[in-house]
């Protein structure tokens, strides 16, 4: 207990004497925080992208409700179901229903070019068409302005993140779309879902305005309760009269998380990386030039008695606590210019933009911190090694 104590006491007494040392060295200091200050806002930067895009995935899936595709469909793009299999759908057992008809909506998705706000240049929006029982289906929207479209009218309704994000989309603004005039009678959110970056409307009016006859993609539902999807699932599949591939919503929009969210996450990741390598020179650079520096006052302390790896866990320590203030000031940069910035990105399952906005959270404030200590231990790592090589005697003739 002893040892341990005049350890960590020989530890901190020497990186007393190396942090009363930085104002000398403020320069090769301030430089090095500063790169790794550098290296941690991008890689949170980034990284919050792939977040946010991921928390408006998951945030749109609820156990509660399912999915319901063509057979050997991966998204609504590549599905078709005709209205005989919409009906079957619709009478399966497991779906929620109320005095008005079974909670289940049959819908159509199709994309439109719409211009950016920030840029002018056109993207592609998805364009859904849905049943009245959408609104129950989908039990977090709420309207922020305006009220519901009115079947067989061309009406429209816009989620906010595509209001917020593409131009024409705001409350009583006409748009041309396809070969009609559509009119925004509502604004509605979603709790971040990825309905947000939708437009609706009526379903038999898409179909009437995009010539698809009583064809739709999906069928969305609202289960009795969670546990229920799988009664659902195994009588859809076992009967002969549909051929259909049964999701709940949280599984396929993780599925569908999962491309952009690796893609964004490995590119900040290597970013970082190449940038480190030059932080790690500049912390190399900082802690030779304190170890120089402090040639004599090393040797002094090993004369006293000061051992050899209290030194080295001072240097290392050292290192680490400016590599850790510049990670700190680095997460608080990126938190301040990035959390919340509202953007889009492409969905490659649907080829459509989705609305996000950017999310520094706590684990990716650690994350960036954890990043700097790293580049911190191995930038103090070899000069800690050639502190604890020091001749002594050498260093001394030189008092």
């Amino acid at each position: 207990m002893n040892t341990l104590l005049n350890w960590i006491t020989q530890v901190a007494t020497v990186v007393g004497f190396g942090l009363q040392t930085i104002p000398q060295r403020k320069g090769s200091v301030a430089a090095a925080a500063l790169g790794i200050a550098g290296v941690v806002a991008v890689l949170i930067g980034v990284l919050s992208i792939a977040q946010g895009f991921r928390q408006v995935m998951t945030q749109s899936g609820d156990p509660g409700a399912a999915l319901v595709f063509r057979s050997g469909s991966d998204s609504e793009m590549t599905s078709g179901l005709s209205q005989e299999e919409v009906r079957v759908i619709a009478d399966a057992p497991g779906i929620a229903r109320t005095p008005e008809g079974p909670l289940a909506s049959a819908e159509l998705f199709v994309i439109i070019n719409l211009p950016k706000r920030s840029s002018g240049t056109d993207a592609n929006v998805p364009f859904r068409g849905v049943e009245p029982a959408a609104f129950r289906v989908r039990e977090n929207l709420r309207f922020l302005e305006g009220r519901a479209f009115e079947p067989g009218k061309n009406e429209i309704i816009a989620g906010r993140g595509a209001s917020t994000q593409f131009s024409g989309l705001d409350l009583g603004a006409r748009v041309r779309i396809g070969q009609a005039d559509w009119t925004v009678v509502g604004i509605f959110s979603a709790n971040g879902s990825i309905a947000e970056s939708e437009i609706w409307t009526d379903a038999r009016g898409l179909q009437a305005a995009y010539r698809r006859g009583t064809t739709y993609q999906s069928v969305w539902v609202r289960l009795t309760s969670p546990d229920a999807f799988e009664e659902f699932k195994d009588t859809l599949t076992a009967d002969p009269r549909v051929q259909t591939k049964v999701l709940r919503q949280t599984e396929y929009f993780e599925e569908q998380s999962q491309l952009i969210y690796r893609l964004v996450s490995g590119l900040g990741v290597l970013i970082a990386s190449m940038m480190a390598l030059g932080a790690v020179f500049g912390a190399l650079n900082t802690m030779y030039t304190a170890v120089a520096s402090r040639t004599r006052e090393i040797a002094t302390l090993r004369a006293l008695g000061f051992g050899t790896s209290p030194v080295v866990a001072s240097i290392l320590l050292e290192s680490l606590i400016v590599a850790i203030a510049g990670g700190l000031g680095g997460g608080i940069i990126a938190f301040t210019a990035f959390n919340g910035y509202q953007a889009s990105t492409i969905n490659w399952q649907s080829f459509s933009q989705v609305a996000f906005s950017f999310q520094v959270t706590p684990a990716l404030m650690l994350r960036g911190v954890l990043y700097a200590a790293a580049i911190g231990f191995l930038g103090g790592l070899l000069p800690a090694i050639r502190s604890a090589r020091l001749p002594i005697a050498k260093a001394l003739r030189e008092l």
